[in-house]
């Protein structure tokens, strides 16, 4: 992970919002931009360049994921139609 950029305040009450990125997709792991904004004003409290995710197997070695394009759960959830 980048370091994390503080750029701006949150207060007792405030909604927040994390919105992430996916800025590439490897063979075993994927880079991840993420951005926490205030739900109302959309001032953007913190920010995070870069996150980087592996995905491992169960002996804790990098395996490939599979993935080449973002999924969003609404379309995976979707039933076809006869």
């Amino acid at each position: 992970m980048s370091e994390i950029n503080f750029v701006s305040s949150a207060v007792q009450g405030d909604i927040v919002e994390i919105g992430m990125d996916i800025i590439k997709f490897g063979k075993t792991s994927l880079i991840l931009n993420c951005e926490v904004r205030n739900k109302l004003t959309r001032k953007t409290i913190i920010k995070v360049e870069n996150i980087t995710m592996v995905n491992l197997d169960k002996n804790g070695k990098p395996t490939p994921h599979g993935k080449t394009q973002i999924e969003y759960v609404k379309n995976r959830l979707e039933l076809p139609e006869n």
